[in-house]
């Protein structure tokens, strides 16, 4: 089964206005409650750890959920709207004394939201195709607009001189706007596979045999967390390690752009190679370029320049080839379960890479604040250097050795296709 090209642009909208949210949220919130705000590097950071342990719990459960019911997917995406409305008005603009319990409330209840969105969404986005190739097809189209979408977050306050409050104040409204529109047409004209019965927690059975899926989340896991350092420190990194906080938005742009263009050259290296060389030689390409940002310092910002362009290229890879593989090893549960749980999967999916952002905020923060760093100062310590990128590096390479040798490719994906095809229910 191969989606319509209308399908597969209609099936990416809404990961535009939903990435466009969530560049405010990595990048920019943690220093403005930080610095504007003024609850400072340790409050902030536990604040936001405090909010992703909340919403983490919810995963599983809403990923169990949204695994059943007619127009699943499609109810559990227009149920996320009103509770991102509210939560994301008083976390993006906040009164003046507010504290590390209103911070830790509003972003609670924002990414409870962006939880419901996005794993119906992304479950939705399994199901669409069940090829091997066309999967990460599917994949690629979606994080093309997402990509489309944080490249506007950044353009647009950069072109305007928003700063870091108007950023949060001023993008939130329109984006709201598009996803509700971009909703509204997922659920009128794209289809959505009928739900399976007996989904309930004896999914996690199967699911915890699933030893493709358990590498592949761990290796997903460790790569989120390589990647969610270099998104928190950001900032800072420009800004204080570099002394050019001014070019913050063109560095990120040029990195987005990069990979916005690198979609279709991985897409091509994972039909050729398959998807699991694919990443794993992306991995090693992002560490290796990576590397020279922690001997760079004040007035090196045109190497760091090269080194966005290089890094964001292997983001294509990054954000298409693992999702791809996410719905391949959910067919090795189909196989042995004859039943679909692709919202319990995504919702794990998800789960790891925000623990992995929650182990970032929460710690490259207060660790930072203890080796004396002063945000603005304009004196940043090597540690900010090895947080932003040694740790990431190893953490890469890591990754890239345990998804190296990763057994589910083409050949036992077809495999698992024709057994499901064979069994009495078969699985979307």
């Amino acid at each position: 089964m191969s989606p319509a090209r209308r399908h597969l642009l209609i099936y990416g909208l809404p990961a535009l206005p939903l990435a466009a949210l969530g560049i405010p949220v990595h990048v920019h919130l943690p220093t403005f409650y930080a610095e504007q705000v003024g609850l400072g590097l340790a409050a902030t950071g536990l604040a936001l750890l405090a909010a992703r342990l909340f919403d983490a719990v919810a995963d599983p459960l809403v990923g169990l959920l949204s695994d059943h019911g007619r127009h699943r997917r499609k109810l559990w995406l227009a149920a996320s709207l009103p509770l991102l409305a509210v939560a994301g008005w008083h976390l993006f603009r906040p009164d003046e004394g507010v504290g590390f319990g209103y911070l830790a409330l509003w972003s609670g209840l924002f990414h409870l939201g962006l939880t419901m969105a996005l794993v119906a969404y992304q479950a939705w986005g399994t199901e669409l195709s069940d090829d091997y190739h066309q999967r990460s097809v599917v994949a690629g189209w979606r994080e093309a607009f997402a990509l489309i979408g944080v490249v506007t977050a950044i353009a647009l306050p950069a072109l305007l001189a928003w700063s870091n409050a108007d950023i949060l104040a001023k993008l939130f409204p329109p984006a709201m706007i598009v996803l509700v529109l971009a909703v509204a047409a997922a659920a009128l004209w794209l289809p959505e596979q009928p739900p399976r019965p007996g989904i309930g927690f004896g999914a996690l059975v199967p699911l915890l045999a699933n030893r493709p899926f358990r590498r592949l989340i761990a290796a997903q896991t460790i790569n989120a967390l390589a990647n969610a350092l270099p998104a928190t420190l950001f900032l800072l990194f420009v800004g204080d390690r570099l002394g050019r906080a001014d070019l913050a938005g063109g560095l990120l742009m040029g990195y987005l752009l990069a990979a916005i263009i690198s979609v279709a050259p991985w897409l091509a290296a994972a039909r050729r190679w398959g998807k699991h060389r694919a990443w794993a030689a992306s991995l090693a390409l992002t560490a290796l370029a990576f590397l020279p940002a922690l001997a760079l310092g004040s007035g090196d910002w045109m190497v760091f320049a090269v080194i966005c362009l290089l890094t964001g290229f292997g983001l294509g890879a990054d954000l298409a080839l693992p999702a791809s593989m996410l719905a391949d090893v959910i067919d090795e549960h189909a196989a042995v379960s004859g039943q679909g749980h692709a919202g319990l999967y995504v919702a794990l999916w998800s789960l790891a890479a925000k623990l992995a952002l929650a182990v970032a905020v929460g710690l490259a923060f207060p660790l930072l604040q203890l080796s004396a760093f002063v945000p603005g100062s304009g004196q940043a310590p090597f540690a900010l250097a090895l947080l932003y990128a040694g740790v990431p590096v190893a953490l890469k390479l890591a990754a890239a050795a345990m998804i190296h040798r990763f057994p589910l490719d083409r050949a036992r994906q077809i495999e698992l296709r024709r057994r499901i095809t064979l069994l009495p229910e078969a699985a979307p």
